[in-house]
């Protein structure tokens, strides 16, 4: 990708499986990434795992829902980075269950890290592209957001927030050339699908659902994101804004 060289990336929920692939790609593609976990000990193995390409990762440990410490954090990075070029909103939590299951307590919490979290993190971001009149967001959302998902009710509803909430900083910040996108996968192998497996029989009916569903008959991998990111992310997307792009095995095939 153009444009990608040298360029600090930050990159949440970089401990997970999508996480991972994210950041390995941004440093294959020359970029210097700032890997972004609440998961200190998950943090530790990314640096070995990316061997020579290892020194152009910093793993920092941050609870995106706490706002004082994200812009701590953000502001100690720009400051000695010189800026922030990219930000990817990866991070993400749920657990399978229908609705009237749930309690408000799991809302809260699914809210905090799937909606809050992202606000966050732009909040703390913006004003340094907005200085320097360049930046590029990348928000990780999910197809849940656009079509809906049986058992993610309340993830639904914030990854379709966060879906409106791009469009319109997409909008607000165009002016100072901040190009905002959304990333929708869909059923994708990771920690978070494999959970509803956890979720007894409902869970089961789900997962196999999914998987039969597919018109490419796979399941998405972690692999199979940071592609469409990576261009996103890149000189040759400088002209893409406020746009939602699904990677879904053709699972949805509608705008």
């Amino acid at each position: 990708m153009r444009g990608l060289n040298d360029k600090v990336v930050v990159v949440t929920g970089a401990a997970g499986g999508i996480g991972k692939a994210l950041v390995r790609r941004f440093c294959e593609e020359g970029a210097h990434v700032v890997a972004l976990d609440i998961n200190d000990d998950a943090l530790e193995p990314i640096g070995r795992d990316l061997g020579e390409l290892a020194a152009r990762v910093t793993c920092v440990k941050l609870d995106i829902t706490d706002h004082a410490a994200v812009t701590a954090t953000i502001n100690k990075l720009a400051e000695e980075r010189g800026g922030i070029d990219i930000l990817v909103n990866n991070a993400g939590w749920d657990v399978a269950m229908q609705f009237l299951e749930t309690t408000p307590d799991f809302w809260q919490k699914v809210i905090a890290i799937n909606l809050l979290g992202p606000l966050n993190l732009h909040h703390a971001v913006l004003p340094w592209m907005v200085n320097r009149k360049q930046g590029k967001i990348i928000n990780i959302a999910s197809d849940a957001g656009r079509v809906g998902s049986s058992g993610e009710s309340v993830y639904s509803a914030c990854k379709g927030g966060v879906i409106a909430f791009s469009k319109t900083i997409a909008r607000e910040c165009a002016r100072n050339d901040i190009n905002v996108n959304v990333v929708c996968p869909g059923p994708t192998d990771t920690a978070l699908l494999q959970s509803f497996l956890g979720e007894g029989e409902y869970g089961q009916k789900i997962y196999e659902g999914l998987k039969r569903a597919i018109p490419l008959k796979r399941l998405g991998q972690p692999e199979d994101i940071p592609g469409v990111v990576t261009f996103l992310a890149s000189d040759d997307a400088n002209f893409i804004t406020g746009q939602v792009i699904s990677v879904s095995g053709g699972l949805t095939m509608h705008g």
